[in-house]
């Protein structure tokens, strides 16, 4: 029996930022987007698992680039608000779960600076909320699975999981949890109401 369902964030309830996260960085520090993306590759896994502060990364991205760090108290931060572009669909499918009564979590790999907008937010459809950055691990470690399966008060095998990146997916079948591989809204939508037989327009 399915009690709950957990979401990622960049690239299912919101169009994956990555890209234009990139532009912006890229143009607020004068370089070209090909030489940027290495250094956000880089040091991406230590500033979203919190291991790094959003000052070290810049120092670090900065030191690399051999340009001047950025004076801005979160350019991070400007730039995720900048790029976020919710997918309302999906969104109102985990509202939608959530007066259903079932149990609705959001997992993600995420900066501590797109965690905080994230929680400006004050979306009320979340029961739990795991961030990588705040619990020092990410996905597709199995351990931030567990913790928010317990968080849930859930069993592996009561639990759905929606995400953009098939690794990911991949680690959450280990444990038992039932993976859905997101490509749009009506596809997600389909393979929940084959699984749960109650999402519906």
């Amino acid at each position: 029996m399915i009690e709950a369902v957990i979401f990622d964030w960049g690239g299912v309830l919101i169009k994956h930022p990555k890209a234009s996260l990139i532009a912006y960085f890229s143009n607020s520090l004068g370089v070209n987007e090909e030489a940027y993306n290495p250094m956000y590759e880089k040091f991406l896994p230590e500033f979203e698992k919190g291991m790094i502060s959003e000052d070290t990364w810049w120092e670090n991205v900065c030191s690399e680039l051999g340009v001047k760090k950025p004076n801005n108290q979160s350019l991070w931060g400007e730039a995720f608000r900048h790029s976020y572009d919710p997918i309302e669909e999906m969104f109102s499918l985990a509202s939608h779960l959530k007066e259903r009564e079932f149990k609705v979590a959001l997992l993600s790999n995420s900066e501590l600076p797109s965690m905080r907008y994230f929680y400006e937010q004050q979306y009320d459809m979340f029961d739990v909320t795991v961030f990588s950055c705040a619990e020092r691990m990410r996905k597709p470690e199995k351990r931030i699975y567990e913790v928010t399966l317990k968080r849930l008060g859930v069993q592996a095998n009561e639990a759905i999981f929606i995400d953009d990146k098939q690794e990911n997916i991949n680690a959450a079948k280990e444990l038992g949890i039932y993976g859905i591989l997101f490509v749009n809204p009506d596809q997600v939508k389909k393979e929940l109401t084959s699984v749960l037989k109650v999402v519906r327009e």
